[in-house]
């Protein structure tokens, strides 16, 4: 299974407060965008949804999108994203829901792995199929 491994740096960070909660906890939506470089390059956007349950902690969920070039081809694909930040590195779990890839990423399906410290600049890494169209 090929890999990708690389970086992204966020190049924007809109998160609004909708439900304060006990003991400095909150719930919040943040709406994302990213800048790959790396085995993959292109941008990124992403809409997390997060529960802070103290100020500096929290569980994350969230749909991101990749659009990025392959070979050489450009195309795009949506991952499913599970994490949790503790005060210091936000850690997550990707993986690429069946179906979304589109252009040079038709037919994509992988698990990857992301880690950020507090700041701007993430590491990842993506374990990636492509299943390509038969000619016929």
């Amino acid at each position: 299974m090929p890999k990708a491994t690389g970086s992204f740096e966020v190049t924007s960070w809109d998160e609004k407060t909708y439900e304060e909660r006990p003991n400095g906890g909150k719930l919040t939506e943040a709406k994302v965008t990213q800048r790959f470089s790396g085995d993959l390059s292109g941008e990124g956007s992403v809409v997390w949804l997060m529960c802070y349950t103290e100020p500096k902690t929290a569980r994350f969920v969230g749909l991101q999108q990749v659009t990025a070039l392959q070979g050489p081809g450009e195309g795009s694909f949506v991952m499913d994203v599970d994490g949790t930040f503790d005060g210091a590195v936000a850690k997550g779990d990707w993986s690429i829901i069946t179906g979304s890839g589109t252009g040079a990423f038709h037919g994509i399906s992988g698990k990857g792995h992301f880690e950020a410290p507090h700041g701007p600049k993430a590491t990842f890494r993506l374990e990636y199929e492509l299943q390509r169209a038969k000619v016929r």
